[in-house]
């Protein structure tokens, strides 16, 4: 399967694109009961919301092995981290072969996995989950440029009340000053030179099987999740061949799956 011209143009223009029931939905009820058993128990690697609240930018950045519950008393999963190792179903999604044609177009490259980043479950629990602010995946990532785009599963319904995914089209490929981001890299939503960009966010509800892909500058947020649900997502990011993670970065710490 490939992107028309129309949808590979969208992609490059807006900065993301979605693919209605573009996965078997058998197949995404299977990884949403494995998903649901890790996150029952806890299984490490985890980012709960203490974590990812809490955490500096420089840790984000920098650090490679750590856990996430440590003393907390009361633990609410926002992902779990490394999921390709974690089970043969999350693994076979991430290398799965229709999805490789609209990979390479969207690339321009040969396509590589690379485990280092996203590579998650992601979750919103009910009334304990917070807000997503605006960011760009990439202010964590080192590599040498930024030809990296993220694949993102919805296992069932997403929508604004359980935190479904927020972009603002075209910021991908715009150019900010440091002063409009604040704390940890967050977009800051008073900004003078932000209130006009937000207001031309874009959103769209999600069902079972479909998937967003969006690329790393692209700006994004979600709101936290109001209902008596867990919403339970999938994402895995990948880069174009040619695009090397810098030596000694976090982003180099982790295997790479160069997908023929």
């Amino acid at each position: 399967m490939k992107l028309t011209i129309s949808q590979l143009d969208d992609f490059n223009t807006n900065g993301y694109l979605i693919l209605r029931n573009f996965a078997d939905k058998a197949a995404c009820e299977a990884i949403l009961d494995v998903a649901q058993a890790h996150l029952k128990h806890k299984i490490e690697p985890i980012e709960t919301e203490v974590g990812y609240h809490t955490k500096s930018k420089e840790y984000r950045t920098k650090v490679v092995n750590y856990n996430s519950i440590e003393d907390e008393e009361v633990v609410t999963v926002r992902r779990l981290r490394q999921v390709y190792h974690r089970d043969i179903l999350f693994k076979n999604w991430m290398e799965n072969r229709k999805i490789r044609p609209i990979l390479e177009q969207v690339l321009d490259d040969k396509v590589v996995i690379t485990t280092a980043h996203h590579n998650s479950i992601m979750t919103k629990m009910p009334y304990t989950s917070s807000e997503t602010a605006w960011h760009q995946d990439r202010r964590y990532w080192s590599f040498t440029d930024d030809n990296l785009v993220s694949v993102w599963l919805a296992l069932d319904e997403e929508h604004s009340q359980n935190g479904v995914l927020e972009f603002i089209p075209k910021s991908h490929t715009m150019q900010f000053s440091q002063e409009q981001f604040g704390d940890k890299d967050y977009f800051k939503t008073e900004h003078p030179l932000n209130k006009s960009l937000i207001e031309t966010k874009q959103s769209t509800n999600l069902s079972r099987g479909d998937v967003v892909l969006f690329h790393c500058k692209l700006l994004h947020r979600a709101n936290k999740n109001s209902t008596d649900t867990p919403k339970i997502s999938f994402v895995y990011t990948v880069k174009g061949e040619r695009t090397k993670a810098l030596k000694g970065s976090r982003s180099a710490q982790y295997p790479e799956i160069l997908l023929d």
